[in-house]
């Protein structure tokens, strides 16, 4: 493979179908342990993915999210991938994966910023904070996950395995991550654009609270896309992939049959 990853796997080897899944930021591979249980998906080989320098994961040689699409792209292309799914930071990860032409089959992008004004206040605030302050804001941050997890609609022991993995988070390398990931979200004009320039089926996906948001700007350039679905899940959600599986699942079946319906007319 292109690179060295923390896996978590579901479903036949030998499957017709791959799937990678890429998880949100500090967050590890078994973070989709709900998706891959659900019964829709069980011929599906899902490969799930802990981003290098998260949840304790070896650093990669740099944060950007171009250095991550990259390494990404190499293993869906390795095991086959039709499609990638991805949650927050591996959204955003599978969003450069098909605007760089890395990765040319369906992506289904869940609670995705594509501007810093799609994140929330207080984690713009602690990014400014590290200037003066180093590692410490994101030190704090980590023990205040504790209290963040709670919101997670799972059980017990899901909520505390969600737990030790924010907890294996270096604060150090936090810092540089999402300074390199906020430089990325202010990067381009428009984000909503290029997604629908890359050419490739795509569905963005947001709870009505909880996960952040687009801005109005971003929400009509997506919905006038004949490329693109936006979806938009009832009531608060922070942890889609875990307290929205089966909807995940209907979304992920639908890219899979786009796939299918390609690949069928390229065999013609």
């Amino acid at each position: 493979m292109s690179a060295e990853w923390e896996t978590s796997e579901s479903g036949p080897t030998a499957a017709d179908r791959t799937v990678l899944l890429i998880p949100g930021g500090l967050m590890a591979a078994r973070s989709y342990a709900e998706l891959m249980a659900q019964p829709a998906l069980s011929a599906v080989r899902l490969v799930a993915v802990t981003l290098p320098g998260h949840a304790g994961a070896p650093p990669p040689a740099d944060f950007s999210i171009e250095t991550y699409a990259r390494l990404a792209a190499g293993l869906a292309a390795d095991l086959g991938c039709d499609a990638v799914v991805g949650f927050s930071t591996g959204a955003t990860v599978a969003l450069e994966m098909a605007a760089s032409g890395g990765f040319r089959g369906p992506v289904v992008l869940l609670g995705i910023s594509l501007s810093p004004a799609d994140e929330p206040a207080f984690l713009r605030a602690l990014n400014w904070l590290t200037v003066v302050l180093g590692s410490l804001p994101w030190a704090v941050m980590l023990k205040l996950m504790g209290p963040l997890t709670k919101q997670a609609r799972v059980s017990a022991n899901r909520r505390a395995e969600l737990l030790a993995d924010f907890r294996r988070n270096d604060p150090r390398l936090m810092r540089q991550g999402f300074r390199e990931y906020l430089g990325y979200l202010g990067r381009y004009d428009s984000p909503a654009k290029r997604l629908c320039d890359a050419g490739v089926p795509a569905w963005v996906a947001h709870a009505d609270k909880g996960d952040g948001d687009l801005t109005d700007e971003e929400r009509r350039t997506l919905e006038a896309c004949p490329r693109t679905t936006v979806v938009t899940i009832p009531g608060t959600s922070y942890f889609i992939p875990n307290e929205e599986p089966e909807r995940v699942a209907s979304l992920l079946v639908e890219a899979l049959g786009h796939a299918a319906e390609h690949q069928n007319r390229q065999s013609r």
